[in-house]
């Protein structure tokens, strides 16, 4: 294995047998072409910057600092944390790229955990890591990829970027385990346009053995696995450091109406939830609603979770045509609406102010706050037809 650190600046991929070309698309010579490389410090932006540098793009590593530093030295398995920073500083110095640190701590604590917690707040169960590419990264980093003079912005997201008739589609990541559309469904048409995807078409399994290949010290880094600004892996303590009043208790009902017991707060529920809640009637309970207004947590059996139709909303349409089009069509869709559930059959319906989607058959435990993400019907190669926020639900049974 070569040594990433052996000679500082040099491309440790230069003597290796790495057969792997970037072709990012973009018009004009590679080595007048900048692109800026998303580097968290993990395994896949890492060798995302490397590749693109061993292509011979003009790479330029970004990393955002979002959360105190100091906290972040003593959290592992998270991303963006300062080990992370640490790291990829680490690996833009061994592949030769400049690299540059920048502070958006405020813009995450506006854009992503405020909005995490009244989420939480509200009875909902949020999806902090897709507010985070909404904003911070695809809105914010990318206009500072722009200020950089570069031709596009360069992540490790495993998601496939390909040119469509009518311009760039969205599609599901070659590798099903890894695949994030679920995550990056908010991708606006405009802002697929300036990203790119290197590591889409490749398997973990070899995103890893390339960065063996290349002596990357983050080859055997383990993955993010928990919410970044979560430090005990317990999202209520941070709700409550930045809420102090939001424990407030209320009562457990069942959905036939009886009151079981009590509970600390709505923010230590979730839908679909049955472990943990503290009362019994013989039969298995499930969290079914939240009801944050009344301080309601509503609990009943499994059936009582199944969902004939959603409403959503902060809808984004990556899909043929417009999305007045789509709904006055009722266009069949595939539907996700969490992150490790397949895709279900559905259609869309309603109106533009007020869209729907609805269930071919009930589906189960979707929560509000959640995202529901549209999918091409059939298709092999996933075409991803963007999605919304899951507003409120209709159950399938009264």
């Amino acid at each position: 294995m070569t040594d990433a650190n052996a000679v500082a600046g040099a491309d440790p991929a230069d003597a290796l047998d790495i057969d792997i070309d970037i072709d990012l698309g973009l018009p004009g010579p590679r080595a007048q072409t900048r692109v800026v490389a998303a580097m968290s410090g993990g395994v896949d932006s890492s060798v995302t910057a490397a590749l693109l540098k061993r292509a011979g793009y003009d790479v330029v590593g970004v990393t955002l600092q979002l959360y105190d530093h100091g906290e972040a030295l003593k959290k592992k398995g998270a991303c963006c944390a300062g080990t992370d920073i640490h790291d990829a500083r680490r690996v833009a110095d061994a592949i030769g790229i400049p690299h540059y640190v920048l502070d958006y701590e405020s813009r995450f604590r506006q854009s992503v955990i405020d909005d995490f917690v009244e989420s939480y707040l509200a009875g909902e169960t949020p999806i902090p890591c897709v507010r985070c590419n909404q904003t911070v990264k695809f809105r914010d980093l990318l206009g500072v990829a722009k200020d950089l003079g570069a031709a596009c912005l360069a992540t490790g997201h495993y998601i496939r970027r390909t040119q469509g008739p009518a311009g760039a589609e969205l599609r599901r990541a070659a590798d099903p385990d890894r695949d994030q559309s679920y995550f990056l469904f908010a991708t606006t048409r405009e802002q697929l346009d300036f990203l790119r995807f290197p590591l889409g078409d490749m398997k973990k399994d070899a995103v890893r053995d390339v960065a063996a290949a290349m002596g990357l010290i983050v080859a055997d880094k383990p993955d993010s696995q928990d919410i970044c600004f979560v430090p005990s892996g317990r999202y209520v303590n941070v709700i409550e450091k930045l809420r102090p009043d939001a424990g407030e208790p209320g009562d457990i009902v069942h959905v036939d109406g009886r009151v079981l017991g009590r509970h600390d707060g709505v923010i230590n529920y979730t839908v679909g939830q049955r472990r943990g809640l503290g009362v019994a009637v013989g039969d298995p309970l499930f969290v079914t609603k939240i009801d944050a207004d009344k301080k309601h947590v509503i609990v009943g059996p499994r059936d009582a979770l199944a969902i004939a139709s959603i409403a959503l909303k902060e809808v984004n349409w990556l899909g043929e045509g417009d999305f007045a089009d789509a709904l006055a069509r009722n266009t069949p869709v595939e539907v996700r609406v969490r992150s490790t559930r397949p895709p279900v059959p559905a259609r869309l319906d309603g109106a533009v102010d007020e869209p729907r989607v609805v269930f071919d058959s009930p589906e189960l435990g979707v929560a509000p706050g959640q995202a529901a993400v549209f999918y091409a019907p059939g298709e092999a190669d996933g075409r991803v037809f963007g999605g919304g926020w899951i507003a409120a639900t209709t159950p399938a049974v009264s």
